[in-house]
């Protein structure tokens, strides 16, 4: 995005918002946001979504080792400490929700478990590569205590007024990051089974 920013290019505030509507742009919910493409020597219409269809939060890819690259690069390890913050805009428990036994009904419910889980699993692999690569791994949600679970509307201006103020108290208090994802709890050295 910053490439496009600094581009001079007459069409790149164009672009820009286009991308920013588009990673927005949650399926079913808004419209896809369409981009002309060449491929091939043929235009193609190439259809957009927000990006969470495939990672609702990332760090960079597996493939990417930066202290193995910093080591064959010859760069000895800085001094500094790396952190990963990581900041979820939602609830990790699941929510209970009354279903009626009707496919209308239960494949709403199915692809918003699936998004749910699939969004846990994000957190477990970033914090994985960030225990690979010796990062500080830091996470925080919106409280399983908050009773938001019933709301209709993503936009609901008193529902958006409960999780400010909460997140300001929070972080006014000292926000307490948590080091693991949800559920998991790392083995000590007192709990290893001596073989």
């Amino acid at each position: 995005m910053g490439a496009i920013a600094a581009s001079g290019h007459p069409e790149a505030l164009d672009l820009f918002r286009r991308i920013l509507i588009a990673s927005a742009a949650v399926p079913v919910v808004f419209s896809p946001v369409y981009f002309e493409v060449e491929a091939g020597g043929k235009l193609y219409d190439e259809m957009h979504v927000d990006g969470s269809v495939v990672n609702q939060v990332f760090l960079y890819g597996p493939v990417l080792k930066p202290l193995k690259t910093l080591k064959e690069l010859g760069i000895e390890r800085m001094r500094r400490n790396f952190r990963v913050y990581v900041i979820r805009n939602t609830q990790i428990k699941p929510n209970w929700e009354a279903v009626k036994p009707l496919v209308r009904s239960i494949a709403p419910r199915s692809v918003s478990s699936l998004i749910k889980a699939q969004g846990i699993g994000d957190l477990y692999r970033i914090y994985t590569t960030s225990m690979r690569d010796r990062f500080d791994f830091n996470l925080a949600f919106i409280p399983d205590e908050m009773d938001i679970a019933n709301r209709h509307d993503e936009f609901d201006n008193r529902v958006i007024k409960v999780l400010f103020e909460t997140g300001y108290k929070l972080a006014h208090d000292g926000y307490r990051w948590r080091k693991t994802p949800p559920g998991f709890f790392p083995v000590s050295q007192d709990d290893t089974v001596a073989q």
